[in-house]
């Protein structure tokens, strides 16, 4: 036995509820040095191999000597589960009902043991066992891969040759330079930052970086989080040119795990302070870490899409209340829950004054309102009315156009020219959709061509374009535009860049390429389609899209025009006011007084229906706490969500948050019916509960300790908890 600190806490790498807490181990003498806090070590756990974490070393425990088993052997002796990000993990798994180890799952990168070796033949001063933290003592003894020393020294930047980044840019913000002063001062400031659309001198990137920038110049840490790789690229660039591409790591899995593990055991290990990433970067392991950074919160790919399913900004917002950071959430919208930050007095509010907006925006026309409407009563029925036909070929004469609509593919909804029908698969009963103008109609759940198609209602042979995507939009285009090019932005061709040359850009929500000088002008196009989804968040996201599209055009005094052809009032009357933060705020004063998120906290229950019934009973929740259903399951795409590609007979539909749902094939559903798998009793069923803040605590406590035990009964199939579902209101 170790001759201090025998006694080892392991979390182990298990996702079953019930296993979710630590548990002793006995350190042998040959495994004292290598098995500090947080390495990775392998067990025995009822008599099966398990991996895990130490999670502490302490010198007794309740476990009788006799039953206390050794630990088996030290996959990793390097700290790479911190004791900051556990109990961060653990927080998480609290707030969201989930387990620890599945957080860990998400916040540590997957090993690779050949990083290992690099990592550990490198002679540097090791880690206390008991604390993980730099000791005078080497590490000699050898991991079960490479007979070498752990190498744990931390190469802080030297603060007094580090260049100050010019912060003038925050000088167009009202309480910018205060934000700014104190992250450098290294204070716990936090902010909802408004980013200025067509700012000549900084975008979002430039903001993001200049505050992180800060934060290195006074010898701390920061962390810089993205929806996905496009966004990624803009901030890694931006802060490259502030602080050198050396003193950066990027965490995307899209990367590979070899330089995915070396950037985050540079982090660990603290020879790196500058963590830029998507979503499992919100858990990189910066030491002395003093920054936090969220840009569009509101994006529905910060849901993570696995268990617990936690919310990226929320992530943030844990950490930066544990360790006492400073937080920046910017965007060039406004979430309802980066508003209730403001309103709650949590953050600050970072905003431009309205002369500086009105400077930088770009002009902001809609089809839809009374000067429009008497100029072209028919403006309302048409995709492209003549106002934005107008718009777009000026601009063409200056730059390159973007052209923004709603759905990818070519037509991605068909119907019966006769009838109108929906056009359905006569396999799987999913919907149709065209690849291309001359394609065979294929099932866009199943992958079947529809060779043979025919309306189950009247007969008839032949179909309609019910939607039309960015691929058809692209072809009209053309025709319309036969001098110009046309670029296609959407689905699998994502594209980052485009130059400054005269274009027409079509993408879809998020898929817009940044135009060299800007875009000259950008109409918005299928608003009515993005407002109608059933989904609570179906305006807020339109309106967050549209700001998004608009902020890449020029500003109005370099000729910047934007048309919004959509004719709901409330959404294109805050673009063209430019007031995201306004929506946001009327948006969250209704959800109070209705009782909605994210006024209140939700969690969805989803199993089978006799699971979610005895899980709702044997529930100890508050009175407060506001049960709707169980209700049935329907299997479909919901909130106008793109549906999924067809694969091996099977397919997922997408949820917006990347949440899915596997259809059923052909067999599965002449047996168990349209609407899902199986027979009706294995049909699944979801409750919702909706709780205040003040109660959360402990119906989400609940919730954990129902799991548990019903996972170690095993009284009836498991039931899925998520909470603050995104994708189900």
């Amino acid at each position: 036995m170790a001759s201090a600190l025998p006694v080892a806490k392991v979390l182990l790498e298990a996702y079953v509820p019930h296993l979710d807490r630590v548990f002793d181990y006995r350190v042998t003498a040959a495994l004292h040095e290598q098995a500090v806090v947080g390495s990775k070590v392998s067990v025995i756990f009822s008599g099966r191999k398990m991996s895990g974490w130490v999670v502490d070393r302490v010198a007794h425990t309740d476990v009788p000597e006799d039953r206390l088993l050794p630990l088996r052997r030290v996959l990793s002796p390097l700290p790479v589960a911190r004791p900051e990000i556990v109990e961060l993990a653990q927080a998480v798994a609290d707030r969201c009902a989930g387990t620890a180890a599945d957080v860990l799952r998400v916040a540590i990168a997957p090993r690779v043991a050949r990083v290992d070796k690099e990592f550990t033949t490198e002679p540097q001063t090791s880690e206390d066992p008991a604390t993980g933290t730099p000791s005078d003592a080497d590490l000699t003894d050898n991991d079960d891969d490479s007979g070498a020393t752990t190498s744990t020294t931390a190469d802080a930047p030297d603060v007094a040759t580090l260049t100050v980044p010019d912060t003038s840019v925050w000088e167009h913000y009202e309480r910018g330079p205060e934000f700014i002063g104190a992250v450098a001062a290294g204070t716990d400031a936090r902010a909802v930052v408004e980013v200025l659309p067509s700012a000549e001198d900084h975008d979002w990137a430039v903001l993001t970086a200049n505050a992180m920038a800060t934060a290195y110049a006074a010898g701390r840490g920061a962390v810089g989080v993205v929806a996905d790789h496009k966004a990624l690229e803009r901030l890694e660039t931006a802060l490259h040119t502030l602080v050198g591409e050396s003193a950066v790591v990027r965490l995307h899995a899209g990367d590979g795990p070899t330089p995915r593990y070396r950037g985050f055991l540079d982090l660990a290990l603290g020879r790196k302070r500058l963590a830029v990433g998507t979503r499992s970067a919100a858990y990189a392991p910066v030491q002395d870490l003093a920054l936090v950074c969220c840009h569009d919160d509101g994006d529905v790919n910060f849901v993570e899409q696995r268990a617990p399913y936690q919310h990226t900004r929320d992530v943030l917002l844990l950490r930066a209340r544990q360790q006492g950071l400073a937080a920046l959430l910017t965007g060039y919208a406004v979430s309802p829950e980066a508003q209730r930050l403001v309103a709650t007095g949590w953050a600050w509010r970072v905003a431009p004054p309205r002369a500086e907006l009105r400077r930088f925006s770009p002009r902001i026309e809609a089809t839809s309102d009374s000067f429009n409407t008497e100029r072209d009563p028919l403006a309302a029925r048409a995709r492209l009315p003549h106002e934005a036909f107008r718009v777009a070929r000026a601009g063409l004469e200056r730059g390159p156009v973007l052209v923004q609509v709603a759905r990818k593919g070519y037509a991605p909804v068909l119907a019966c020219q006769r009838c109108r029908t929906p056009a359905r698969c006569a396999a799987c009963d999913g919907p149709l959709a065209l690849g291309s103008a001359n394609a065979v109609p294929v099932c866009t759940w199943c992958g079947k061509q529809a060779h043979d198609w025919r309306c189950a209602e009247c007969g008839f042979t032949r179909v309609r374009l019910s939607s039309v995507g960015a691929g058809r939009t692209a072809e009209e285009l053309g025709r319309a535009f036969p001098q110009v090019p046309v670029i296609s932005s959407s689905d699998r061709t994502v594209r980052a860049r485009v130059g400054p040359a005269p274009a027409l850009v079509v993408a879809t929500p998020g898929a817009e390429p940044v135009a060299e000088g800007g875009y000259a002008a950008a109409l918005l196009l299928d608003g009515n389609q993005m407002l109608a989804r059933p989904w609570l968040r179906a305006e807020e996201q339109t309106l967050r899209r549209w700001c998004n599209a608009a902020a890449l055009v020029r500003a109005s005094s370099r000729g910047g025009t934007v048309v919004v052809t959509a004719d709901q009032d409330r959404a294109v009357a805050a673009l063209v006011r430019w007031d995201p933060a306004g929506h946001s705020a009327r948006e969250l004063q209704e959800r109070h007084e209705l009782g909605l998120p994210p006024a209140v906290r939700t969690a969805a229950l989803t199993g089978t229906r006799e699971a979610v019934a005895a899980t709702l009973r044997d529930l100890r929740l508050p009175e407060r706490v506001r049960v709707v259903g169980p209700a049935p399951v329907e299997i479909a795409a919901g909130n106008g969500a793109d549906l999924a590609d067809a694969d091996a007979g099977q397919s997922r539909v997408e949820t917006l948050d990347g949440l899915g749902h596997t259809v059923p094939d052909a067999a599965e559903r002449a047996d168990g019916g349209r609407h899902g798998p199986g027979h009706a009793a294995d049909r699944p069923y979801r409750a919702l509960l909706f709780f205040g803040f003040g109660i959360a605590p402990h119906v989400t406590a609940a919730l954990r300790a129902e799991k548990a035990r019903a996972s170690a009964l095993r009284e009836h199939a498991p039931v899925t908890v998520r909470c603050d579902v995104a994708d189900l209101l």
